[in-house]
């Protein structure tokens, strides 16, 4: 089992194939310093996992590798089995206004202005 965490880039439509398999695919962009654009599939009935999900929402996929050969040729797909939204990451408040950063009582206080080391 592995996850990824990031923001989802795209998600594209389903795709059924002839024999009734469907598979559904979406791009995550992983939060690191050098970000990373992710392609991962859901199959079958996981393919649902994707529908309250957008462009623009954090999510964190849970996924199996899985890994195959055709006429000598090596393929690699990431299968999502978990797909969980992940909270607003933001510092506005319900009503959309930002909140005002308050410290704590007696963290900072004026008169220890003279403890300064310059």
């Amino acid at each position: 089992m592995y996850e990824i965490e990031g923001t989802i880039k795209l998600v594209f439509d389903k795709q059924t194939f002839d024999s009734g398999f469907t598979k559904r695919e979406f791009v995550v962009t992983t939060d690191e310093k050098f970000p990373q654009d992710v392609k991962i599939e859901c199959i079958k009935d996981k393919c649902d996992l994707l529908e309250q999900i957008e462009a623009g929402d954090k999510v964190k996929a849970s996924f199996n590798i899985r890994g195959n050969e055709y006429k000598e040729r090596y393929y690699v797909n990431l299968q999502a089995w978990k797909l969980e939204k992940l909270g607003a990451q933001s510092s506005r408040g319900a009503g959309g206004e930002e909140e005002a950063f308050v410290p704590p009582s007696g963290q900072f206080d004026a008169a220890d202005d003279d403890d300064l080391p310059f």
